[in-house]
């Protein structure tokens, strides 16, 4: 009897420290996230904007059946203009899997060398990037480098600088956060640095290396590598909490995070990644190695997510025009809702 009650005791206690930590979640996403499961994909999105979110747009290419387009909300809220599944939207760090991808062909060219270091590379950053000599590419690739991230310098999103030279003199002469390789800490510093090292080995803009070798082969008209390479009325606008202009003219030109695409060019490119007809066998094995085969983006106005589900055999691409506040744990909880809903159908 004695250990029944025991255990009656400590059942009550977890139920009351869980009751506990609600009162310090926020119950807008308590309610997204106990809400009874609605029957489609284009319901949940209608449920999103109930939620504050300005606008949605929601890409699906499941094996077996005709890719799906969803929207919600608006494309831009002071004309009232709806929101376009095939509007143009900044995919932000969802671009750094185009720029690995970058990387694992010309290693496989043999241009570049994952062994060979930052010093090697950029031989001018030595001294004003600690462990210069000791940073591999591979390490940049993978997060790995220690080298501080240039977008958590205190006030940044208020005036972020124009050039990829600004942004590197915000951590030029600072301290490594960690020794190369000894730990993974998320830097868009990486990708900026390699954007360098990829201009420099092929003596043109890599954006230009992306367009013929990635975007050209799988037919992706509607990916560019620089917002200045479209017409903004083509570009979904973006909102963040508390501010009420738009965000949408906000150039970002770092190769961290500066590509516009449409959800469904995002898609056919996870696609062609994860099913293996992007790359050939040794491109993959290189690729494998290095990065990741899907990513989520956020910049000031916008929110991605872009993965592939293999137990659905499905690509789901979601955009949320909305950032700051609770927006972006809105945004992954209606992301699994959806994933949710694609398994339950299947």
């Amino acid at each position: 009897m004695k250990k029944k009650h025991t255990k009656r005791i400590l059942r009550i206690v977890l139920i009351m420290a869980s009751l506990s930590s609600l009162a310090f979640v926020p119950w807008i996403l308590v309610k997204a996230w106990i809400m009874p499961l609605p029957a489609t994909v284009q319901e949940q999105v209608d449920e999103a904007i109930g939620y504050g979110l300005d606008g949605m747009i929601v890409y699906v290419d499941q094996t077996g059946k005709p890719p799906a387009f969803y929207a919600a909300g608006w494309k831009n809220r002071e004309k009232k203009i709806p929101a376009d599944p095939h509007a143009l939207f900044k995919i932000a760090s969802i671009s750094k899997l185009y720029v690995a991808v970058a990387v694992a062909k010309l290693v496989n060219e043999g241009r570049l060398s994952l062994d060979k270091t930052l010093a090697d590379y950029l031989p001018e950053l030595v001294g004003g990037i600690a462990y210069a000599d000791k940073i591999t590419l591979r390490m940049l690739v993978q997060h790995r480098s220690g080298i501080p991230n240039f977008t958590d310098t205190p006030g940044y999103w208020e005036h972020p600088p124009k050039t990829n030279e600004e942004n590197l003199e915000l951590v030029q002469d600072n301290p490594a956060d960690f020794e190369p390789d000894k730990k993974y800490r998320y830097s868009n510093t990486n990708y900026l640095l390699i954007g360098e090292i990829l201009d420099k080995t092929l003596g043109y803009s890599f954006h230009q290396y992306i367009k013929r070798e990635i975007l050209m082969p799988l037919g992706l008209n509607n990916t560019y590598g620089l917002l200045s390479e479209v017409n903004a009325d083509d570009v979904m606008s973006g909102y963040t909490v508390g501010y009420e202009g738009d965000l949408k003219y906000n150039d970002f030109t770092s190769p961290a995070g500066s590509m516009v695409a449409t959800a469904e060019d995002v898609g056919k490119f996870l696609r062609a990644l994860n099913d293996g007809s992007l790359l050939n066998d040794n491109e993959q094995a290189i690729y494998s190695s290095i990065y990741e085969y899907g990513h989520t983006g956020l910049l000031p106005g916008y929110s991605s997510i872009a993965r592939y589900h293999k137990d659905i055999d499905a690509v789901i691409i979601q955009f949320v025009n909305t950032s700051g506040g609770y927006t972006w744990n809105l945004s992954e909880i209606e992301y699994k809702r959806i994933v949710k809903i694609l398994r339950r159908e299947k």
